[in-house]
């Protein structure tokens, strides 16, 4: 039998690119604990079949991949949340993206390497971005994390997705004709010419949590298609 590599965490894991990083993980022979929202449990105890799951004790890899994008119902029109003016969002809307999206990110990076740092044996912290954060602003957050944490054997990094075939992304995608043009413009603008699958990212995802990624930290990695470098809106 083939010794584990470890235990890993992956959080949003029950479908989309959290679902493909946690079957990835498990044939990488790591122990993989899932996490998603509780009207998901039907969902992860399929998947915990999948990949033989088992309780576990430690933590050697934690992947903070769960996060939400919406439409809500604004003046009796759907609007998107990620392209939406500030006067049409709500509080309730942008205080539950903030707390699955954020709020949440920090709390795995925090109990993670507590957990990390007191087993002494390192560690890998992954996190999610997005393809469009990297146009925004670095990851304070991370880079926090990096130096704190280098000295203690464990790296901190992200990876940041572009338009990658997900229920998240089936959901976002507009019905006229009008806005579907626009999501087609988004899909010409990568320099590959189309969108990407869960397993793109689980195979970022795979290295990243190698023994062999140790020089690697403090990253955000785009796999994205080229999006970032073809400068579209």
């Amino acid at each position: 039998m083939t010794r584990s590599k470890g235990v890993a965490l992956v959080t949003g894991s029950a479908q989309g690119v959290g679902r493909a990083i946690a079957i990835r993980l498990a044939r990488d022979v790591f122990d993989v604990a899932l996490n998603d929202l509780p009207v998901k449990n039907a969902v992860l105890e399929d998947l915990a079949a999948e990949i033989r799951f088992d309780e576990l004790g430690s933590l050697d890899v934690m992947v903070a991949n769960a996060g939400i994008a919406a439409k809500a119902d604004i003046l009796n029109g759907a609007v998107d949340i990620l392209t939406a003016h500030v006067h049409l969002e709500t509080v309730e809307n942008w205080e539950r993206m903030m707390t699955v999206n954020v709020t949440s990110t920090f709390l795995c990076y925090k109990y993670s390497a507590m957990q990390m740092v007191k087993q002494g044996r390192g560690g890998r912290i992954i996190g999610a971005s997005s393809a469009v954060g990297k146009q925004a602003m670095a990851s304070l957050m991370s880079y926090s994390a990096t130096l704190q944490l280098g000295r203690n054997g464990i790296t901190v990094n992200s990876y940041a997705p572009g338009p990658i075939e997900t229920p998240m992304l089936t959901s976002l995608r507009p019905q006229d004709a009008k806005q579907d043009v626009r999501a087609q413009k988004l899909i010409d603008a990568t320099a590959v010419g189309y969108i990407g699958q869960p397993e793109n990212i689980a195979s970022a995802v795979s290295y990243i949590a190698s023994k062999e990624a140790h020089f690697i930290t403090g990253q955000c990695i785009s796999v994205d298609g080229g999006l970032i470098l073809s400068g579209s809106e």
